[in-house]
């Protein structure tokens, strides 16, 4: 056999078109990992065949196959592994039966051979194991170099029972699909189930299911629930159907016809396609999970339910005893008891509130074993193995506008969103809008897309309507388009400003924008000229700069820079005023949007040559970096649970995607000026933060939808999908996608205005030095 000579982790694991879980569950991990780190490893796969018996037809990733029934077969292949450069890890999928020999020690014949670091996932964790089989799994722990499994149980088990110190454990969840939420009445619809109350049980068919048991219960829910339906959902398992044939199917079936419930069951015979199977799960009302095996360590039917928002009604086994609550299903006591199955499932399936109470918290419960989440946990470890020295490189996800379009009514940008789904009655914002509308052109200007013109125009639209007739703005208006009282509530110097920024980023564009719409923004900056110039917020100056040196930058005029230079000195006197050696800030604390003071301070010398700017832009942006990245490799932002203080410790959670938004492009701008690597370095390891390189090692960017979770919190990620969130991660986008623009941002490139037509003068600055 013969592996690529590049760096390589190779997977030894049952593979489709084998059926079976492990081959499912390994190539679903195998496609996370090549989306999210497929340039850093090749991921490829040696399959584990029982016997030479099968000839079947794998996918390219399959570079060779196992006879796992001979030892020398094992030995061999290690040899081989160990005279493969590219190699550098091997990930081992282990269940007992997936080896020959004594409840699978062949495995031993590979692991006392190989000399690569070696990942071994166990699916199967036996409680009070017989001395044979405990001495076994000391033997497999000892010869690799992490063990992974999937519940704190099984960890349990290994460390209590085993031996198997918890420094070599790591605990990562069974994988679990994560796409766009569906609507469950179209669905049913779709699969001619419309005005049913569906219940449902999937995976290969074999006896220790309990279908038998859900059946008799069903015949008592039939008669609370007349249009229940039992969706009976997989083929019989392949090994069972080799013994026995489908006499366990044909044994169902009848069962069925006794019971009198030929119009409640629906038997899919079909090994199902992953959507079609997401599908069913979707428009589940309840699932049953009835396995009889109280040591099932884990389950991916069941975790597949749960992430589909199921009520799950469960048998007492491990894994449901580990992870099911009050607020997600209902766990039985009993491994067959009808009377008790019918009654959970009465129970939710008569209570609307309840049902959608618990199908919002299953959903929220699994979101940290979605597959880009378990797929960082495993390259972690792999880099961990591999490459400890070096930086775990994440590919770019492509970048897309479908849920910015989902987000978009002809209005303009809707603010909130439950999950991924608009939240019209949430109104629209101003702040929303602007920022979009900064996306849009940035967007359009990689991309040149005809359709972004149409989005570009709509959010440019809603921020000239907000506009009054004195040159300010209003921020809140709601699902009908009027403005609502809040607007009379709070300070909207920040949301002014933020439109002043976005319109001075459309003239930014103008040569590859429609005029019209430039002459708009244009028109619209001009009129909230004399407003900018009087706002006191130290954000409100940072934007106002941002959009009036973009403006600045392709129309020189005199007042505009006269503004820039006035908005500059206000933050100048902040940081001389508060600034001391170990704090060099404009503040006594830290709280959002940090880094667009800095930034805002750069471009204010870039257009006014004023030497205090560049310096207090550069001490101020470096203390905030020395405080935003604890690690070199990994940023975090101030919470929002409670600003960093002077003095003080910074809070977990509590960090927001517009903070990290603000802070690439911060670092974008001060790399393309100083071109220090650093900022480069910090500017990627930042982004890095969106695909899962944070305190959770989960991600904030969703590609399954395109939008961006609303927030890492300590323990959590905020589920919704708003406006906010995922238009800054667009920006952040955006910005990596143009880091290496051919726009020169010398002082040259701003034609700064001296001479007759206008000059900042030095008076304007005396006694002004920099602290």
């Amino acid at each position: 056999m013969s592996y690529p000579t590049s760096s390589t982790v190779l997977f030894l694991s049952s593979y489709p078109s084998r059926e079976c879980g492990i081959a499912t569950f390994t190539q679903d991990m195998i496609q996370a990992l090549s989306a999210q780190f497929g340039d850093a490893y090749n991921f490829q796969v040696c399959a584990l065949e029982e016997g030479q018996k099968h000839q079947r037809t794998y996918p390219n990733e399959v570079v060779a196959t196992l006879n796992t029934e001979s030892v020398a077969e094992c030995a061999k292949l290690a040899k081989e592994v160990n005279a493969d450069a590219g190699i550098q890890v091997v990930c081992l999928q282990h269940e007992f039966g997936l080896f020959g020999g004594d409840r699978g020690d062949n495995v031993m014949a590979f692991l006392l051979s190989v000399k690569k670091p070696v990942i071994l996932t166990m699916h199967t964790v036996l409680p009070q194991p017989p001395r044979k089989l405990k001495r076994l799994v000391r033997d497999i722990s000892q010869h690799v170099q992490q063990v992974v499994v999937m519940t704190q149980r099984s960890a349990t088990i290994l460390q209590s029972e085993y031996g198997v110190s918890n420094k070599k454990m790591s605990l990562i969840p069974h994988g679990i699909h994560l796409r766009q939420q569906l609507n469950p009445e179209q669905l049913k619809e779709k699969y001619a189930l419309e005005g049913k109350k569906v219940l449902s049980t999937f995976g290969l068919l074999s006896a220790n299911k309990g279908i038998e048991s859900a059946l008799e219960a069903l015949a008592i829910i039939k008669e609370e629930a007349p249009n229940v339906c039992y969706l009976v959902l997989g083929k019989t398992h392949p090994v069972v159907v080799e013994q026995e044939g489908e006499v366990y199917r044909k044994k169902l079936e009848g069962k069925v016809k006794s019971l009198g419930l030929e119009d409640n069951v629906r038997f899919v015979n079909q090994y199902l396609s992953l959507d079609k199977l997401l599908d069913y799960l979707s428009l589940t009302d309840v699932y049953l999970f009835m396995s009889k095996d109280p040591n099932q360590a884990v389950s991916g039917t069941f975790t597949y339910a749960m992430s589909c928002g199921c009520p799950v009604v469960s048998t007492p086994m491990a894994h449901a005893q580990e992870v099911l609550t009050p607020d997600t299903g209902a766990l039985l006591k009993s491994f067959d008891d009808p009377n008790e199955i019918a009654e959970a499932t009465i129970r939710i399936l008569s209570d609307s509130a309840l049902q959608k109470h618990m199908s919002r918290n299953a959903h929220y419960a699994t979101r940290e074993a979605v597959w880009p989440n378990v797929a960082v946990r495993y390259a972690q470890l792999f880099h961990q193995a591999a490459n400890p020295d070096e930086v775990l490189h994440y590919n770019l996800p492509p970048v897309t506008l479908q849920h910015i379009r989902r987000l978009t009514t002809n209005k303009g940008m809707i603010q909130f969103t439950q999950f991924d789904q608009p939240d019209v009655k949430s109104g629209y914002t101003l702040d929303d809008n602007a920022r979009a509308l900064i996306a849009m052109c940035m967007h359009y200007h990689a991309f040149r897309e005809a359709k972004t013109i149409n989005l570009l125009e709509t959010y440019l639209d809603f921020i000239i309507s907000c506009q009054q007739k004195d040159g300010t703005f209003l921020n809140y208006v709601d699902e009908n388009g009027s403005f609502t009282a809040q607007n009379l509530d709070v300070n909207l110097e920040d949301a002014t400003m933020r439109a002043v920024w976005s319109l001075g980023t459309v003239v930014y564009y103008q040569n590859v924008l429609p005029a019209d719409l430039v002459t708009k923004a244009s028109l619209a900056l001009v009129r909230s000229l004399e407003v900018a110039r009087k706002v006191d917020s130290p954000r409100a100056r940072a934007f106002a700069i941002k959009g009036l040196s973009a403006y600045y930058r392709i129309q020189p005029d005199a007042t505009v820079l006269e503004v820039i230079d006035h908005l500059a000195l206000g933050l100048l006197d902040k940081f001389n005023g508060v600034a001391t050696e170990d704090w060099l800030w404009f503040e006594e604390y830290l709280t959002y949007a940090n880094s667009v003071l800095s930034e805002s301070m750069l471009l204010a010398f870039l257009a006014t040559g004023r030497e205090e700017y560049r310096q207090v832009a550069y001490r101020s942006f470096d203390f905030l970096l020395r405080c935003l990245f604890i690690q070199e490799d990994q940023i975090k932002v101030i919470s929002n649970n409670g600003w960093l203080m002077k003095g003080e410790e910074c809070k977990n959670g509590g960090e927001q995607p517009i903070d990290v938004c603000y802070t690439i492009t911060a670092l974008s701008l001060f790399h393309r000026v100083s071109r220090r690597k650093s900022y480069q370095d910090k500017l990627h390891a930042a982004f890095h933060w969106y695909l899962g390189n944070n305190h959770l090692k989960q991600i904030i960017y969703n590609p399954a939808t395109g939008g961006c979770f609303d927030g890492l919190e300590e323990q959590y990620v905020n589920q919704n999908q708003g406006a906010e969130s995922t238009v800054c991660y667009l920006i952040a986008r955006l910005q990596i996608e143009l880091e290496y623009d051919s726009i020169n941002l010398s002082r040259q490139n701003y034609k700064i205005m001296v001479g007759q037509q206008y000059s900042v003068t030095r008076d304007s600055h005396q006694n002004r030095s920099v602290a």
